[in-house]
């Protein structure tokens, strides 16, 4: 913004920021024709110009972190649904990135995978300084998780709040609403 106004970034500093920024998709946007280590070394490579070696040691350390150290040389498609989603989250944090941004990191997969991929993002946020962004559905990981809730309505943002304070006094009636339908009270 500039005198209140609205300015466009130029290309090369929304290059910069972006290069800052990870995304876990819903739906794992791994490329099928790369391997595992392949999907992950990609952008650290290209967009980073780290060297291969570096990028695949790394590569390495992340696929151990997320419990996949055997599956370096299988295709996305060789693996199962959680398989995948850890995969996509190794390869976010190959960037290093500041901000980690999820959105509905949990809403393909089965019921009995769901706790291991939390599991596995509960370790980032207690190991790293990495901000995490988290849209989800999943109330009780967000609670434990968090630093703040943010409870979203048609785009806008209707409560804003401690994790305690949303869950157990939320002060609309939209946020009550959806925690009552969501958690069942």
């Amino acid at each position: 913004m500039r005198g209140g106004k609205r300015v466009e970034l130029k290309e090369k500093h929304k290059n910069e920021v972006r290069k800052r920024i990870g995304m876990v998709f819903q739906q794992f946007n791994l490329f099928p024709n790369m391997t595992v280590m392949e999907n992950i070394i990609e952008a650290p490579v290209h967009v980073l110009k780290k060297p291969k070696d570096a990028a695949r040691a790394r590569a390495l350390e992340l696929l151990d972190q997320v419990g996949l150290a055997d599956k370096a040389d299988a295709h996305p498609l060789e693996l199962s649904g959680g398989q995948q989603q850890r995969v996509a989250i190794a390869r976010a944090l190959a960037m290093d990135p500041e901000i980690l941004l999820l959105d509905e990191v949990t809403s393909a997969l089965d019921p009995e995978i769901v706790g291991e991929v939390l599991g596995i993002l509960r370790q980032i946020a207690q190991t790293t300084d990495i901000t995490m962004l988290i849209v989800t559905h999943e109330m009780q990981f967000a609670r434990e998780v968090s630093d703040r809730v943010l409870m979203f309505d048609g785009g806008k943002i209707v409560e804003e709040a401690e994790p305690e304070v949303m869950f157990t006094e939320p002060t609309e009636q939209r946020t009550r609403d959806f925690l009552a339908a969501v958690l069942g009270d």
